[in-house]
């Protein structure tokens, strides 16, 4: 797998059959090792290993619904009280962050409310913070320590 703009982290990594699998550590299975999952990965290790967020407020892959139409999302990062805080968009390395990434994330933030939202391929990340109360789009450089959100 390609080398993200992401620390390294310890995967177990297995083959089965013509497939190549990595153990998800939250959800403890396998799973088949696309670029979009070694993305998700490296990113999730990074929030909790060097951002601070807790592993048991982390939700994988879940269904969205907005307007009748049904998505998925790759993360979302709850806080204390059970509220989206941090929705999460993954895509493979290959794939650029543009204008159609960022539409899917807001008709999926438009359902989930989170205030803050990452938009990365491994290699380039963008972390939104949606200041609803001051009408404020920011754009971060960087996600503060979860203890600060």
């Amino acid at each position: 797998m390609q080398m993200l703009n992401l620390p390294p982290y310890p995967f177990q990594i297995f083959k089965e059959g013509e497939k190549y699998k990595i153990l998800d550590p939250i959800r403890k299975k396998r799973l088949v090792l696309t670029p979009e999952e070694w993305v998700r990965q490296h990113m999730v290790m990074y929030l909790i290993k060097e951002k601070n967020f807790p592993a048991g407020l982390l939700k994988l892959e879940t269904g969205v619904k907005h307007n009748q139409r049904f998505g998925r999302t790759d993360a979302l990062f709850l806080n204390r009280d059970g509220k989206p805080l941090l929705l999460i968009e993954c895509k493979a390395p290959t794939v650029k962050i543009d204008r159609e990434t960022f539409y899917q994330v807001a008709r999926y933030n438009s359902a989930i409310e989170s205030p803050y939202v990452i938009m990365t391929n491994g290699l380039e990340h963008i972390v939104i913070h949606l200041a609803i109360q001051e009408r404020k789009i920011l754009s971060l450089t960087d996600l503060p320590d979860y203890k600060y959100l």
